[in-house]
């Protein structure tokens, strides 16, 4: 068995505000040496370009287990979200406080979904 999740002991978040002071709050934050934060706050005046090398550069790191999307900013970038087929980070789409959590757009779901052939 390969041991590439060892070191992956964080989480990483692409989110709006309200989520990312949340789960701020309850501790995930976390600036490396390098200065490379493990979160990514998206608002109104965000690029897409931003959010896209945000997602890129949290999905390649090998420190991080976890990759967090707000659901409708996942949207926003949905062709790279739905061509992420690592296991390592996993990625999870959530809701935010403003946008209800839609099962049909989740793209681990749909592969789950294909997989069973539903």
């Amino acid at each position: 068995m390969t041991t590439s999740f060892k070191n992956r002991n964080l989480l990483a978040v692409i989110g709006d505000e309200d989520s990312i002071t949340g789960l701020l709050l309850a501790g995930i934050g976390h600036i490396n040496e390098n200065q490379k934060k493990n979160f990514l706050v998206v608002d109104a005046k965000t690029q897409v370009s931003t959010i896209e090398a945000a997602f890129q550069d949290f999905t390649e790191r090998k420190d991080i287990a976890i990759l967090l999307i707000n659901q409708h900013i996942a949207e926003k970038i949905r062709p790279t979200v739905d061509r992420y087929q690592q296991a390592f980070p996993a990625l999870l789409e959530i809701p935010s406080k403003d946008h209800p959590y839609d099962p049909s757009k989740d793209s681990v779901l749909k592969r789950v979904q294909k997989l069973f052939g539903e």
